[in-house]
């Protein structure tokens, strides 16, 4: 039963094909990594409980091919999403030119003005970075954006990029609490300023 779980929430995660958005995704949902992920074709699906200050949320992640022959799929894929993780890799700085592309598409397609975003720089486990973490820092700045470098392969920053985000969320309770008043937590303003031990996590207000 869930009875205990506070909300469910819809996540998405965009980006360039292979930034390793799927990897991200399997590392989170089932600590697992495969050099070898194929692509996605279309749009793949994980859900996962996760607990964030005592309060449990249920979320269903949506992870989309970044092929372009598969954007017929986008509309219904952004419907109703409360948050999504922009991935670029930062060995490969065409991933991260083309950010603004999927923020566009964010807008076009999004349901609510208040979705959080999370931005994700992947593969700082590789020694070839073409993308400076300042420049993703400011980008993320710039748009509004919560920011984070991680790496699928060896663990680091995933597990906070999910958290983060789903903190976030729950600290704007117009997201999630449906219109019949359900009986949803208050995060007062101390507990919001108060932080886990995260690595390299930047807010933005």
């Amino acid at each position: 039963m869930d009875d205990d779980v506070l909300t469910t929430l819809k996540l998405l995660i965009i980006g360039e094909s292979g930034v390793g958005k799927s990897s991200l995704l399997l590392r989170f949902t089932e600590d697992t990594f495969d050099p070898e992920q194929p692509a996605t074709i279309g749009v793949d699906f994980k859900v996962k409980t996760l607990s964030i200050d005592g309060n449990k949320a249920k979320l269903a992640i949506w992870d989309t091919a970044g092929q372009e022959r598969f954007r017929t799929l986008t509309p219904s894929y952004y419907r109703g999403a409360q948050g999504v993780i922009l991935v670029y890799d930062v060995t490969k700085r065409e991933t991260f030119t083309k950010l603004e592309n999927w923020l566009n598409e964010l807008e076009t397609y999004t349901t609510r003005n208040d979705l959080v975003k999370m931005l994700v720089g992947n593969k700082i486990d590789r020694d070839d970075h073409e993308v400076d973490r300042n420049e993703g820092l400011k980008f993320a700045r710039k748009h509004s954006m919560l920011f984070i470098e991680a790496s699928a392969k060896t663990k680091d920053g995933v597990q906070c990029a999910f958290e983060e985000l789903v903190e976030k969320i729950l600290q704007t309770p117009g997201l999630w609490q449906s219109e019949s008043h359900s009986q949803g937590v208050r995060l007062d303003d101390q507990e919001q300023g108060g932080r886990r031990a995260c690595g390299g996590y930047c807010s933005v207000p």
